[in-house]
């Protein structure tokens, strides 16, 4: 299947390849279906891009790349819902916020996306640790 994003040209991607959110993402819970692929420019990040909204496509990083002591605890009903029997199984990404100076690039810390990698599916939840940030600082100044 194909899909033409609006920054990242046309995409190909398998039916295996979506990742489902039942409850969509914080803020935009219609949409549910999303391909992640590496950002070419630079594979430390990723993007998450709608199937269903082509408009709509985030980049995505690794909180352990913002943090590296970066840690969370998994509700047992989120476990259940995304049906993860060990840790291997679970992707951590958290949304990055954009800016011309480096400096004032973030990501968002306190709302990962939790997926499930062999089940293609995950959910968006709110981690109640005020350490993480919303907008937490990536880059940091020289």
């Amino acid at each position: 299947m194909e899909i033409k994003t609006i920054f990242h040209g046309e995409r190909t991607y398998n039916e295996e390849e979506i990742i489902t959110f039942p409850k969509g993402l914080l803020g935009l819970e219609n949409c549910k279906k999303f391909i992640l692929f590496p950002l070419e420019e630079n594979d430390n990040f990723s993007v998450l891009h709608s199937i269903e909204e082509l408009d709509m496509g985030w980049l995505v990083v690794s909180p352990f790349q913002v943090k590296e002591d970066y840690s969370i605890e998994l509700p047992q009903s989120l476990q259940q819902r995304l049906e993860i029997g060990s840790e291997e199984e679970v992707a951590l990404l958290s949304t990055v916020t954009l800016s011309s100076d480096i400096t004032k690039i973030t990501a968002n810390l306190r709302a990962p996306l939790v997926i499930n990698i062999n089940k293609r599916i995950g959910e968006q939840i709110i981690v109640d640790k005020e350490e993480y940030l919303i907008k937490h600082p990536i880059f940091k100044e020289e």
